[in-house]
């Protein structure tokens, strides 16, 4: 008999509606939602803007898209110079700003050119 009910909570062969197929899934629905991220190394995603290596004293920087996503061209050139400025903590001056394209012509980021 002990066998039978430890095989029905492995395999889970419980009734729909009932109070074991209910406790279930509330069991699971809490090791979902009260399980720490930490134990599975799930971390937010890597920084948004990178810095690139640099070419004779221009500092290049890798920008994702939806940083500057819904802003006009001059606006874009701005909040890249906003965003290099508080996310690397240097105080360059931005020259230029490029978008880059993927082979459907979406935007895939931005390459912003600053002086050192």
């Amino acid at each position: 008999m002990r066998e039978t009910t430890l095989r029905k909570w492995i395999f889970w062969e419980f009734k729909r509606g009932s109070r074991p197929y209910d406790l279930v899934v509330a069991l699971i629905l809490a090791f979902i939602f009260i399980t720490p991220r930490e134990w599975f190394r799930d971390q937010p995603r890597a920084s948004s803007v990178i810095m690139l290596p640099s070419e004779k004293g221009v500092a290049r920087l890798w920008i994702e898209p939806d940083l500057l996503a819904g802003l006009k061209e001059d606006q874009r050139l701005e909040q890249a110079r906003q965003l290099l400025n508080s996310r690397t903590g240097k105080h360059g001056k931005l020259t230029r700003l490029e978008t880059i394209y993927d082979s459907e012509q979406d935007i895939r980021g931005y390459l912003a050119y600053a002086t050192e």
